[in-house]
């Protein structure tokens, strides 16, 4: 490659000779490209790339650009350009309370254990009652004992005795109805739930017709008619193509089109108390057997494993297509289902302990 050089000023060789390739300095010692002799001596010379620095300027690879505009250069000389200005990445920052942002909903894994939502919670009465039992206990046998550790013996005894007998005594249906061992499971699980934000109704009669759906649950995860099924353990469940459920030798699609029927009609009776549509998801839970799969949806009915039940929620809670509900959707939900089914609020909630 030839490499155009430039003469030393005073030299007296002629500025438009070529240098000997091998007779050329080192790049950092490169003379200043303004003392160039003559006005002509380099104007129909391709510039050298040494001269696109002073000698004391460090290379700066990233600020050379192309260095030519949309129409060309003018003539073969060099063209100053100013460098390029790198992309650069905005951070995108979402404002924080607008005042049209949408309350963000209450579901599983959220802290709601401040002083309002346990006001607001239906079991708050239950709890003040067992307090004042077990105070009054306490307090009777401490100062009948002379010892106030036997008072405080005796109060955590008369709490305990008060749950275990809250949880013997089951819950109360329509008159005539007998729960089985599979619904008072199933609501014995729903109770516990009643503090992450669900409400639950028990043994509703359907509006003209002689069935029921056993558990209405209304919670952060969605609105459920859960059919609460006791099968007998020593029979096999198994499904084919999501379409059939055997138990042993027995097929059980009636019953998967029974829960599905009544999720339908619960979904009617919602819909028009609350004015809009409003979606119940069936699901039953079997109690007895082993199931081999943890969540199948066979019929457009979510089976699973009876005690599994509050991980059965849990999970359609944190699903990406479940559109989870807030405080005030739970409750007008709620309000809407004790007008539908004819329940007073109070024995509803009663139910659940």
């Amino acid at each position: 490659m030839v490499v155009h050089g430039r003469a030393e000023p005073g030299s007296g060789s002629d500025p438009g000779s070529v240098s000997d390739p091998g007779s050329v300095s080192d790049p950092g010692s490169v003379s200043d490209p303004g003392s160039a002799s003559g006005p002509g001596s380099g104007a129909d010379e391709a510039p050298s790339f040494l001269d696109w620095a002073g000698a004391g300027d460090s290379a700066r690879l990233e600020d050379l650009g192309d260095g030519l505009p949309e129409e060309g250069p003018v003539d073969d000389g060099v063209i100053d350009v100013e460098p390029r200005a790198g992309r650069l990445r905005e951070a995108v920052v979402t404002p924080v309370g607008d005042a049209g942002e949408q309350p963000k909903a209450e579901g599983i894994g959220q802290r709601l254990g401040s002083l309002a939502h346990l006001s607001a919670n239906p079991r708050r009465r239950t709890w003040q009652l067992r307090v004042t039992i077990a105070v009054i206990a306490g307090l009777i046998a401490g100062f009948s004992l002379h010892d106030w550790r036997w008072g405080l013996t005796i109060a955590v005894l008369a709490a305990i005795a008060d749950t275990i007998y809250r949880s013997k005594k089951g819950v109360p249906g329509p008159p005539g109805v007998r729960l089985t061992g599979a619904q008072k499971k199933t609501i014995n699980q729903l109770a516990s739930l009643e503090r992450k934000g669900y409400r639950s109704m028990h043994i509703l009669p359907i509006p003209g017709s002689d069935e029921q759906i056993d558990h209405l649950v209304i919670g952060p995860a969605g609105v459920f008619a859960i059919d609460s099924e006791d099968w007998d353990k020593r029979l096999p469940v198994r499904t084919s193509s999501h379409l059939k459920l055997w138990h042993g030798p027995y097929s059980m699609t009636d019953r998967l089109e029974h829960a599905s029927w009544e999720a339908q009609q619960a979904s009617r009776l919602l819909s028009a108390a609350t004015g809009s549509q409003v979606t119940v998801r069936p699901a039953m839970a079997v109690y007895g057997p082993e199931l081999p799969w943890d969540v199948v949806r066979i019929r457009d009915v979510d089976t699973f494993s009876g005690p599994r039940l509050r991980h059965y929620l849990r999970r359609r809670a944190r699903r990406r297509d479940t559109n989870p509900l807030n405080t005030a959707e739970i409750e007008r939900i709620d309000k809407a289902a004790h007008e539908a089914f004819g329940i007073q609020a109070p024995q509803a909630r009663s139910a659940s302990r």
